[in-house]
């Protein structure tokens, strides 16, 4: 059996597919490979190993229907058509769980960056203007004992959630679709309505799915609704916020401050008018990026390539309706 890996991954996982007995082809080029490459790669192959963003549409599905599976190496799976990949009978798996903690420490180094204006304050050394300072100055916020929002409370939310929780004490409350029972319990965190976790939060961190729901959720109505000493946090995606509206928000100071770790579009400009504002923390979509992550993100994608193989359901599969109506 086949597979194409269309990125660099850790040597863990092409050991352990190796050993499975797969024949590996992938590519060592750095970046997100082209569709057309992708799909003339696919061609070869009987799975793929998709690690970085890769379109997975109708176009692909239908140029690549004889693939046996896909593993993502994500947790998120917007860009992939589950619908087409199940009318052609194909299971997608993804990679839930495993990056929890590093992503959630992310939002946590934002959230506290952001509210003692860090990343400003270090370019202020960079730039040679450390020479003396004023009591009343740059001066940030304390979140100790203040309310944290979290819109979207799966498993990095309630990590993020139990870290602010423990570090400072913070009142937590959440919007999803459906009350978080754990969250209530273990946090004493409340459920809220969308309206109530913006004009409630101090601090207001995303962690939903991208959707045609979600898509740009957080626009100029939701920031004019937030309290204008209220910081913005998004390490999900960032087509969950609208940037322009976002600088617009921070610059009539609607809003205080914003974290990201997402951007939209992705990657960022390096001109992007956000990098200039004092009470803002950028950082390059490195939410999974630490060793542990990465090598349980690569494994559990291939242990699921391995259960497929091996004619086993996969663990972490996407769209599980396919093994009731293809196997």
């Amino acid at each position: 059996m086949k597979v194409f890996i269309c990125r660099t991954i850790p040597q863990k996982a092409i050991d352990s597919l190796q050993q499975a007995g797969f024949d590996i082809t992938y590519r060592t080029e750095p970046g997100n490979i082209d569709q057309s490459d992708l799909i003339e790669a696919c061609q070869k192959v009987d799975y793929l190993f998709a690690a970085g963003h890769n379109l997975l549409d109708e176009k692909f599905f239908n140029a690549c229907s004889h693939l046996k599976g896909i593993a993502l190496m994500s947790a998120g799976y917007d860009s992939v058509d589950l619908h087409q990949a199940t009318k052609q009978g194909i299971p997608v798996s993804n990679t839930p769980d495993v990056l929890s903690n590093a992503t959630a420490d992310i939002a946590f180094l934002l959230m506290l960056a952001v509210s003692r204006k860090a990343f400003y304050m270090y370019r202020k050394i960079i730039s040679d203007e450390w020479k003396n300072f004023e009591l009343t100055e740059h001066l940030g916020i304390e979140l100790y004992g203040k309310t944290l929002g979290i819109f979207g409370l799966g498993r990095i939310g309630f990590e993020l959630a139990r870290k602010a929780k423990a570090a400072y004490n913070m009142n937590i409350i959440y919007h999803n679709r459906h009350p978080n029972q754990n969250a209530t319990r273990l946090l004493d965190a409340t459920y809220v309505n969308y309206d109530e976790l913006l004009t409630q939060s101090d601090v207001l961190s995303v962690h939903a799915n991208l959707s045609a729901e979600t898509k740009e959720k957080f626009n100029k109505d939701a920031f004019k609704r937030m309290k204008n000493t209220a910081i913005f946090i998004n390490t999900a995606r960032g087509g969950l916020h609208h940037e322009q509206d976002l600088y617009t928000a921070l610059k009539n100071e609607e809003i205080w401050g914003a974290g990201l770790d997402v951007t939209n579009p992705e990657p960022m400009n390096a001109d992007n008018p956000l990098l200039n504002l004092p009470n803002v923390a950028v950082l390059p979509h490195i939410g999974s990026a630490t060793v542990e992550a990465r090598d349980n993100m690569a494994l559990m994608a291939a242990n699921n390539l391995i259960a497929l193989k091996n004619q086993i359901k996969m663990p972490q599969i996407l769209n599980n309706e396919i093994y009731e109506n293809n196997i």
